[in-house]
């Protein structure tokens, strides 16, 4: 056994997607952090089993993106069966992924922890939290590592322990939101139904729902609502739900189809604070979603891309520590959101209310397929589900001085591709602000003075952690232009924070404006 330390700058409490995300990502900006975990070793059955675009971007600017890819299943698309309705819902986002990675849980697990093995993080597996206090320098830690209780310290606590967490608890922070449990089935099973594999499949009929996530070689993940015939009964078996899962299949299942089968309850919900003084909630422990929309670990993994760089900047003493305060501000209303539109649209297809189902069965039923077939509801549909549309536009981050109304401050940036005309090669907005920090584009006309100014103010003022890359007009970057809405002889100055949102815009390059931007809403410190 390897002692835990008795001093460490950041403890995250909890080892899965979240709290290893939150990890990779301090390491990146050379945060090494300790990482504590109940379990003995990395989930083996996933509940978690989707992947969306966003968080194939985050992936990516870790460098884990290939191979997350090289193992996981491509989804293109939806699939709606609404009794003898059929509608396909196509994935085409602006974005290098198109598409929905089915990868289980366990195996994008893997991939970040073999990242942090690499660079010597390593996770301190069946070491339970007991007890914290804190106060407003320091967190203080009792644990039971492998049998023995040692205390500790920290400058800073992430909880990422899941929906029971502990350090939620031990800090007295009340979850609110639906009081209803759901009580959800899993099956894993193997299907020889002649049916396209890269759709997700949504089922949908008056006795009942069903959710088809495609894996590989002919398995499936089932996900439904178990019915209200079963829901008193205890240790449901595969055995007892197969009727029901038969029947809106309509082909019949092999005796030893199913693989793996489990029951669990979900509560919709989301903690009333995301911050304790030196405590952070990411993740589950945070907040809870339906697994039918394949919300809750994505929804985790941006919450780790968002308090990273503040935290890490804070740390490395670059920005000021009011920044912090900008990771719930931020993150609440998109936890919010997902309580309000994905949650509540998967419940209300599901749910087992009389009047609901007696609407859905008829008038409401008709009008959430027609909503769903028209072009712009497909496309806010899907960009919900992607979490591509999320945005922090009323953050105090966001600054837009700007007549642009498509791309504002505060808006993910678009992915676009780029000929970079110095090197005469093909990029992508995205690959040009993956640097560590905050980057400068500056798209437009600007003269040669101007430009080496702006050159040598950066490095002047800003040399470390500000990159700067200058787009001038041309037809290959006509679309560019056409996004961000520059028109002729005219300009845009748009700094892009590590996380890949748009922090500020403005229609003139101003490098006064920019240093207080920087200085008095980033809080930046170090020149």
């Amino acid at each position: 056994m390897i002692n835990l330390p008795e001093h460490s700058t950041v403890v995250i409490v909890g080892a899965g997607p979240s709290g290893l995300m939150m990890a990779a990502q301090l390491l990146r900006y050379g945060i090494q952090p300790v990482i504590i975990d109940a379990k003995k070793e990395l989930t083996r059955q996933s509940r978690a089993l989707v992947l969306h675009s966003r968080s194939l971007e985050v992936f990516r600017a870790l460098g884990l993106d290939g191979a997350l890819l090289k193992t996981g299943n491509r989804v293109r698309g939806i699939n709606f069966h609404e009794d003898n309705t059929k509608l396909d819902l196509s994935i085409n986002d602006e974005t290098l992924y198109p598409f929905m990675l089915v990868l289980e849980q366990g195996k994008t697990e893997k991939v970040l922890l073999e990242d942090l093995t690499a660079h010597a993080c390593p996770v301190y597996w069946n070491t339970s939290l007991l007890e914290t206090r804190q106060t407003d320098h320091q967190v203080s830690l009792s644990v039971n590592q492998e049998g023995a209780e040692r205390d500790l310290t920290c400058d800073w606590l992430i909880a990422a322990d899941g929906i029971s967490s502990k350090v939620r608890a031990l800090n007295r922070i009340h979850l609110s939101g639906s009081s209803k449990l759901h009580h959800y089935f899993l099956a894993d099973l193997k299907l020889t139904a002649d049916i396209s594999w890269e759709f997700v499949y949504i089922l949908s009929k008056k006795e009942g729902f069903l959710e088809i996530i495609p894996l590989n070689d002919h398995q499936i993940r089932c996900i439904g609502i178990i019915p209200n015939a079963l829901n008193p009964r205890e240790n449901l078996s595969f055995e007892d739900i197969r009727p029901y899962i038969t029947f809106i299949l309509g082909v019949p299942l092999q005796v030893d189809s199913c693989s793996w089968f489990s029951t669990y309850h979900v509560n919709h919900c989301m903690a009333e604070r995301f911050r304790s003084r030196r405590t952070f909630l990411i993740g589950d422990a945070a907040h809870h979603h339906s697994p039918l929309g394949a919300q809750g670990m994505n929804s985790g993994l941006q919450d780790a891309a968002n308090l990273a760089w503040k935290l890490a900047g804070v740390l490395n003493q670059e920005f000021n520590s009011s920044i912090l305060d900008t990771y719930a501000r931020e993150r609440m209303p998109v936890a919010k959101g997902l309580l309000r539109t994905t949650d509540r649209f998967f419940n209300l297809l599901t749910s087992d209310n009389y009047f609901i189902k007696a609407a859905l069965n008829g008038f409401i039923r008709e009008r959430l397929m027609q909503f769903i077939g028209h072009p712009a509801s497909r496309k806010w549909v899907l960009e919900k589900i992607s979490q591509l549309s999320i945005n922090y536009r009323n953050s105090k981050l966001s600054v837009h001085h700007s007549n642009a109304t498509h791309v504002r401050a505060g808006d993910r940036l678009p992915f676009l591709p780029v000929f970079d005309e110095k090197i005469k090669e093909s990029t992508d907005l995205h690959t040009w602000c993956s640097k560590l920090g905050f980057t400068l584009l500056v798209i437009g006309e600007l003269n040669s003075r101007s430009l080496g100014l702006l050159a040598k103010w950066i490095k002047r003022s800003y040399p470390f952690n500000l990159n700067f890359y200058y787009l001038p007009p041309s037809e290959s970057n006509k679309s560019i232009f056409e996004i961000f809405e520059i028109k002729e002889n005219t300009r845009k100055a748009i700094i892009v924070r590590p996380d890949l949102y748009i922090g500020y815009i403005h229609d003139v390059v101003d490098l006064e404006l920019i240093d207080v931007y920087l200085k008095e809403v980033i809080g930046w410190r170090k020149f």
